[in-house]
């Protein structure tokens, strides 16, 4: 899955540099998914927080080393109304000025926590989790998008084929009612049936007009979910479907599911959230721990009023340091106790919801699986029915003409048909989106 998912980046890559130039007016499925893998918007915010876990990663790591760390103070104060003295002091004269004293100190610090309990060691290996958890995070947003851009194809397919199937019937409409103005001119039929079909003509008309602003919706929610704007011009390649395609073997549901728990991202990042769960208990474990800690400075300072040079003073006042700190917790109010606790609930709580996750993958699939083989069952009988209809309906239409049967019967043989010819879609391209879901889910490129 990360291979193709990679693969697809690159290829993304690619697509963005042609797309400097000019977009594609027909899109195919795979184009579509490159896209999108490198400018939907919601999955660049999943990289950009991917790379924030890395920054954690390198920060936990520097923390291991000393710190060092370089500081000054530099005061000046004024004295209007004190007087001055001189004072002589060990061979050094100082004077007390009654107008402005300055004095200034300057230190380098250096700090560093030997041991505390390898808790330093242990957040770093923490926050290594949280960043591969993260790509998994990544990835699973992109299979999210992937799956959208199916949908939204396959609404697109059958969308084109729902305008051209009404289309059609319509032009059988206005065929049926320029036949119908012939025949009430030689009083075949009465006006008022001509008016019935006139009627229905617009009905027709209507359903095209609905058909097509169905289809328009979907482009549009295509073109959001690839972040294309300002391009007019958009439409998909129309793939040819047969019933090989439509009626092609259904995946084993074990097969997949297996195939799923193994390779999908949302399982691998519950089974790191489990794995992040015992680095934090661990980590509260050594709250219990001692530290140590080492401290090392160097200092020097310089003062106004002393008959010395400033080069001098930093130099008689240099001073050195080096501390040791041991911290031994004995008694924490309950803090490190507590700290376990919570941590080993979290981890409960991420087996939890690993299982949760593993419970709606299932139900996912075998919701995959069952809609597929519906719409199969659905398909043969359909096309069965669809030649039928369509059978029925040319012989009630010649039999109409020849005025052996009224208007109410060919308007009912027509919409059987033209139920029929619906269904017919409907179940064709349930089944590919779910077959195409089902061998997604078993770790295959998405495709229809």
């Amino acid at each position: 899955m990360v291979a193709v998912l990679l693969a697809m980046f690159g290829m993304g890559r690619s697509l963005a540099q042609d797309a400097t130039t000019a977009l594609p007016s027909q899109w195919t499925l795979k184009e579509c998914i490159a896209y999108a893998m490198e400018h939907n918007i919601q999955l660049k915010q999943r990289r950009l927080t991917t790379e924030q876990s890395e920054l954690d990663v390198l920060q936990s790591q520097a923390s291991l080393f000393p710190s060092l760390s370089f500081s000054t103070n530099q005061n000046v104060s004024w004295r209007p109304w004190s007087q001055s003295y001189v004072n002589l002091s060990n061979g050094t004269m100082t004077t007390t000025s009654s107008e402005v004293n300055y004095n200034g100190s300057y230190g380098l610090n250096a700090n560093w926590t030997v041991w505390n309990g390898g808790r330093n060691q242990k957040t770093v290996e923490r926050n290594r989790l949280t960043r591969e958890s993260s790509l998994y995070d990544t990835e699973e947003t992109a299979n999210s998008i992937q799956e959208q851009i199916v949908q939204y194809y396959v609404q697109i397919l059958y969308q084109t084929e729902a305008v051209r199937v009404n289309g059609e019937v319509l032009e059988a409409s206005k065929l049926q009612r320029d036949r119908a103005k012939v025949m009430v001119d030689v009083g075949s039929i009465a006006r008022v049936d001509l008016m019935q079909l006139e009627a229905q003509v617009s009905q027709d008309e209507y359903n095209v007009v609905n058909a097509q602003t169905m289809l328009d919706n979907y482009k549009l929610q295509l073109k959001q979910l690839l972040e294309i704007v300002d391009v007019e011009a958009f439409d998909i390649v129309i793939p040819d479907v047969g019933d090989a395609d439509v009626l092609a073997m259904i995946p084993d549901r074990e097969s997949v599911y297996a195939a799923a728990v193994n390779s999908r991202p949302e399982i691998q990042s519950g089974l790191l959230d489990i794995e992040a769960a015992d680095v934090d208990i661990d980590i509260a474990k050594r709250g219990y721990y001692p530290s140590v800690s080492l401290m090392a400075g160097v200092g020097t300072s310089n003062t106004s009023g002393v008959h010395t040079g400033v080069p001098m003073q930093w130099k008689n006042n240099l001073n050195n340091s080096v501390g040791l700190t041991l911290s031994v917790p004995i008694f924490d109010n309950r803090q490190n106790k507590t700290n376990v606790a919570k941590a080993r609930l979290s981890k409960q709580a991420c087996e939890l919801n690993l299982q949760n996750t593993k419970k709606e993958l299932r139900s996912q699939i075998e919701t995959y699986w069952l809609n597929a083989r519906n719409a199969q069952q659905q398909y043969r009988s359909a096309t069965t029915n669809v030649e039928s209809m369509q059978a029925s309906y040319d012989l009630v239409s010649e039999q109409f003409r020849l005025g052996l049967k009224n208007i109410v019967e060919l308007t009912t043989g027509k919409n059987n048909l033209l139920q029929a010819r619906q269904q017919l879609l409907q179940s064709k391209y349930t089944a590919l989106l779910n077959l195409a879901m089902l061998r997604f889910y078993a770790n295959r490129e998405m495709q229809l």
